[in-house]
């Protein structure tokens, strides 16, 4: 009697933990497929955003490309070139404005002389040195500013 008993203990833990596994591994089933589900669904809104960046992010560089080649056309043009000059500085200078509400012209034209100046000594560097200037001769050129 001790031996059925021992064996029918035995067949029951048996198949309780069948039972156990089992519930665990269709439970764990469904949860891959959800993750599986939000992974995909993350996935294609991160691909149609990435498109969409990137449709934006190309048509903005090509309008400054035209930006740039229409000033060049413009600028080649000796008489309407100087009239060109004024106007997109005067175009530059109100998009500053915008950012710089309590700004003055001479604050302006501090900023673009101290980023010329400095993109100037960075295209004379790479110049041959017997032929380069020193940066403080170019960077002494800077108006007097704030």
């Amino acid at each position: 009697m001790a031996r059925i008993f021992g064996l029918f203990r035995s067949v029951v833990f048996l198949a309780w933990l069948s039972a156990a596994l089992a519930s665990m591994a269709i439970t764990a089933s469904i949860w891959a497929l959800q993750m599986t589900s939000t992974v995909a669904a993350m996935s294609a809104k991160a691909v149609s955003s990435a498109v969409a960046h990137r449709k934006q992010l190309a048509k903005a560089v090509a309008k400054t490309k035209a930006k740039a080649r229409l000033r060049r056309a413009v600028v080649a043009v000796p008489f309407a070139g100087l009239g060109a000059i004024a106007y997109f500085e005067e175009q530059d200078f109100q998009e500053w404005l915008e950012e710089n509400p309590e700004g003055t012209r001479k604050q302006y034209a501090c900023e673009v002389a101290s980023l010329t100046a400095e993109v100037v000594d960075e295209v004379l560097q790479e110049l041959p040195e017997l032929m380069r200037p020193t940066p403080e001769t170019v960077l002494g050129y800077m108006p007097e500013c704030e």
